[in-house]
């Protein structure tokens, strides 16, 4: 096989733009060099660039996304997206890849923005039987009734920004005049925030991938979270447990791999996703799916393929090989 050009896209507009830098530099580390090309993207706010190995920029012509590599100029086989957040997870960057007909390997743009969109997302899910919080939805500009949505969501409760990632702007309330500062908090990420009940349980979250037409459920990671919720410095600054594997029952396990596996098909998902749901009193409900998953050293997904006897390298490459197919 002749060896194929891969710009491995990171950064993104979001807040999560560091951590998405963290995860393509280890896509580019561990890619194997003898099958491809390796080019670090960079697509950020200030400009898109392919760096080079003395980090100098080359800017990506966006009509055809090619680029120079100090020698020639260079249109990529395939792009492997690491964009937490905008614009690579929430469908803009697939639809652009889609109309200049490169391959890239998350899921597609319409079944990316309809996870980003957490309302949506579960609106749609919970039509086909998935278990979720109880929620509410406020817009910014809009008056809101405390009273009422506590009456809905009970305390303690979760707000969250509806489009964002790495628990950036998210506040677990428990009292009711602290409601109002993290509606603020939320805002300040994203126009429109989902307030849910808080359901206590055991967290968990479970990485879902196809390899060709199989789709295959990692192990599961638990989740202990000394913040009490698996926030942003529980996922980053090393304040969880992250247990792989999960110490929670073998059905409970099945019920866990079952809905992640049937959530993935039922958005008709590609590439590697990762589902977290809570364990209540055996009842499995479902709070969010990711479509471009960390695969930084502190991120859940490479530690299941660890667990599950496997190598970043070889995972790395069926994703590749599933859209280069």
């Amino acid at each position: 096989m002749s060896k194929k050009h891969v710009a491995v896209v990171m950064g993104g507009y979001s807040s999560e733009f560091e951590i998405s830098l963290e995860s393509g530099s280890v896509v580019c580390e561990l890619l194997d060099a003898n099958n491809y090309f390796i080019y670090p993207v960079h697509i950020l706010k200030q400009g898109w660039n392919y760096i080079d190995s003395v980090g100098k920029k080359h800017p990506i012509n966006k009509a055809d996304f090619s680029f120079f590599n100090g020698d020639k100029t260079i249109i990529p086989d395939v792009v492997f997206n690491t964009i937490h957040g905008a614009p690579g997870e929430d469908g803009y960057l697939q639809a652009y890849l889609s109309l200049i007909g490169i391959p890239q390997t998350s899921s597609e743009s319409y079944q990316s923005a309809l996870s980003f969109n957490k309302r949506d997302c579960l609106s749609v899910l919970s039509k086909f039987g998935v278990l979720c919080a109880t929620s509410f939805y406020v817009n910014k500009g809009e008056s809101y009734s405390r009273t009422e949505i506590l009456k809905k969501v009970g305390l303690p409760c979760f707000v969250k920004p509806n489009r964002a990632g790495s628990s950036f702007g998210i506040s677990k309330v428990f009292q009711k005049e602290k409601l109002d500062s993290a509606i603020e908090k939320a805002f300040q990420e994203d126009s429109e925030i989902i307030i849910e009940k808080a359901i206590e349980g055991v967290e968990v979250s479970v990485g879902v991938y196809n390899n060709q037409e199989k789709v295959i459920a990692l192990p599961i990671t638990e989740i202990v979270s000394e913040t009490g919720y698996f926030d942003y410095e529980a996922k980053y600054l090393g304040k969880s447990n992250e247990i792989t594997p999960a110490r929670i029952s073998v059905s409970e396990a099945e019920k866990i791999r079952s809905e992640a596996i049937r959530i993935y098909k039922l958005l008709n998902m590609t590439g590697v996703t990762r589902s977290d749901f809570i364990i209540q009193d055996g009842i499995v409900y479902f709070l969010e799916i990711n479509t471009n998953p960390g695969m930084s050293k502190e991120s859940i997904i490479p530690k299941q393929v660890k667990e599950f006897g496997s190598t970043l390298t070889s995972f790395f490459d069926i994703l590749i090989q599933n859209v280069l197919k």
